[in-house]
């Protein structure tokens, strides 16, 4: 909005408002705006939230047993003080002539609504079940089909439908329209995946602010003609713009995690983890690096391979590989305390998104 308020109307007659052209200024700003918001809306959105929800969350009775007594009554749907000042700043910030911009607000607000549905009868019919799990699948798929089409629809037609393969030069693996479920798996994925590893205080937000610091790097130099050509990278045409997106999300993140800090004052929950996977996926197919996002947040990879192994496991032969899945509650039942825990995967999390960004100059 700023664009158009300041930049397009005055800046050849206005230096300082020229500074709404560069993307680092405008991320710079969204960063702030969304960090200001949540800690504007905070407080009373939590109060708001235990006076609706009561008892909070409902807490697995399957799962660590001191989470029965510690996290009793803290409310979920925190992941409103999440998508509040993504979308409030991502809009004031961003260039909205920009289609990659609302493809990306498209996923997360989508995710948000279905996570926030799946949140609210959860905690109606307090149970730890929400939304069936065919139904939710069903919507997350098409909504990630839609954006990837829409995406296919945006790109040139040389890049439409195209998979680059990192650490090497110029490759690309060619699927044609069925790259519409290559994409929609990345960002069904991706909103799964780190919905699974939103089990402990700050465990998700922080690696998912990681994540989106690296896609930053990646989306401004991707969308940058002169960057993608030195480091021989895919050069996609106004991809950087979603550096403004992703920094909003820092910002939200950052706003977040003050609340959620142990002890958390407030849970994400579906409401914030689905959406903010999902905007990660769609962000990777946008910038043509899905198989980097698998290294960047290579930690909810790994979450979600540990509920795999221990499903298909136990089916097969009766037994479980890990003493409780997701792997961070096997940490978890080992004996570990949880700050342990969380600090540590937030090291794996930073050394993942260092690989993942590597790959940026090793061709």
């Amino acid at each position: 909005m700023f664009h158009f308020l300041f930049y397009l109307p005055h800046a050849e007659n206005i230096a300082f408002l020229r500074l709404f052209k560069y993307l680092s200024f405008r991320s710079g700003g969204a960063i702030l705006t969304a960090l200001f918001i949540a800690f504007v809306i905070g407080p009373g959105l939590i109060r708001w939230l235990k006076k609706k929800q009561g008892k909070g969350q409902p807490i697995r009775t399957d799962g660590p047993q001191r989470h029965v007594v510690e996290k009793q009554g803290t409310p979920t749907m925190g992941g409103l003080l999440i998508l509040i000042p993504i979308v409030s700043a991502t809009l004031l910030w961003a260039d909205l002539s920009n289609p990659y911009v609302w493809i990306v607000l498209f996923v997360t607000v989508s995710y948000g609504l279905l996570g926030f549905a799946d949140d609210y009868l959860k905690i109606k019919k307090r149970s730890p079940q929400g939304v069936s799990s065919m139904l939710r699948l069903l919507i997350e798929f098409g909504v990630a089909f839609l954006a990837t089409y829409l995406i296919m629809l945006v790109e040139t037609e040389a890049q439409s439908g195209m998979l680059a393969v990192p650490f090497l030069k110029s490759v690309v693996i060619s699927f044609g329209w069925f790259f519409i479920l290559v994409g929609g798996f990345v960002i069904a994925g991706a909103g799964n995946a780190v919905n699974f590893t939103d089990g402990l205080d700050g465990l998700a937000i922080m690696p998912v602010m990681i994540a989106a610091a690296a896609f930053v790097l990646i989306a401004y130099l991707v969308g940058n003609e002169k960057f993608a050509t030195y480091l021989q990278l895919n050069y996609i045409k106004d991809t950087g713009e979603l550096a403004v997106f992703l920094a909003a999300l820092i910002g939200a993140g950052l706003g977040f995690l003050w609340y959620n800090a142990p002890p958390a004052m407030v849970f994400m929950g579906d409401t914030g983890s689905v959406p903010l996977g999902g905007a990660l996926g769609t962000v990777a197919v946008a910038v043509k690096h899905e198989i980097v996002l698998a290294i960047v947040g290579g930690l909810f990879v790994l979450e979600t391979v540990s509920v795999i192994v221990q499903v298909i496991s136990f089916k097969l032969t009766g037994k479980r590989v890990f003493r409780m899945a997701p792997i961070h509650h096997h940490f978890e039942q080992l004996g570990w305390r949880e700050p342990t825990i969380v600090i540590r995967f937030w090291i794996i999390a930073v050394v993942l998104a260092l690989i993942g960004l590597s790959t940026l100059k090793l061709r």
